[in-house]
């Protein structure tokens, strides 16, 4: 392993299972102290002993601004600074119009779009010049995909965000960009598509639909996180980078 990130401070929101989980560890074997949020304090302890001693994790619920606090004032007991901010938590569930409920909607906004926001917003105290944040988006937020509007469309609001707030940083040189995977083996993905035998039916079902043939795996998005986040892409700001298999490219 490299050390692009030798001792520096890294937030993954999402950071006990799936993405978040690979791209904490990813971070922490190039030398990085990483904090990782999550609501289910067993899964938290789980990913801690996964990703080692350079861990720390706070149970918190991204979309409850008190919890976000919570955080930085954790990052604030050890360090004096963050370096890398991956606002990685969210989720959604199928919902097709004609049955969206306000809760399926406030839910799913509150997560994805105002967890995002202000996760972000929050460690703006604490972010250095010249640091960097890498949101999770998704290719649904240009890929239609039945019974999944409301979902798409926060993908769509996080991709936005980087477009815009490459402005609103531009005088610290706080780069901002996107990576939006396509279908990726996670426990998630998993509950969303029914579990089990299930969820490995839809998943054959939809590999025509990726050039490269199957399935992502989470080490690899993470990878296409810490590029995003080191210094190799110093240039590289406001993208959005897809990490799909070519499936947003047909």
């Amino acid at each position: 392993m490299g050390n692009r990130f030798q001792d520096k401070v890294v937030v993954v929101t999402g950071g006990n299972s799936g993405i978040g989980l690979a791209t904490a560890k990813a971070f922490a074997e190039e030398g990085a102290f990483v904090f990782i949020t999550g609501r289910r304090q067993d899964a938290l302890d789980a990913a801690v002993k996964q990703i080692g001693p350079r861990a720390t994790a706070v149970q918190a619920d991204m979309a409850k601004l008190e919890d976000i606090d919570r955080l930085y004032d954790a990052v604030q007991r050890k360090h004096d600074h963050i370096d890398v901010v991956f606002a990685n938590a969210g989720g959604g569930d199928f919902a097709p119009l004609g049955a969206i409920t306000e809760a399926h909607f406030d839910s799913t906004f509150a997560s994805n779009v105002k967890g995002t926001v202000f996760t972000v917003q929050k460690a703006l105290p604490l972010l250095r010049d010249g640091g960097a944040i890498v949101l999770n988006a998704s290719i649904t937020s240009i890929k239609g995909t039945p019974a999944f509007s409301i979902y798409s469309a926060t993908k769509a609001a996080v991709r936005s965000f980087a477009r815009n707030w490459i402005l609103d940083l531009k005088d610290r040189n706080i780069r901002v960009n996107a990576v939006s995977p396509g279908l990726t083996e996670t426990a998630g993905l998993n509950a969303l598509f029914g579990g089990g035998d299930a969820a490995e039916g839809v998943k054959a079902s939809l590999l025509q639909l990726i050039p490269a043939g199957r399935v992502g795996q989470p080490a690899e998005i993470a990878k296409a996180v810490l590029f995003l986040a080191s210094d190799d892409a110093s240039f590289v700001n406001g993208i959005e980078l897809y990490v799909d298999g070519g499936q947003a490219q047909i």
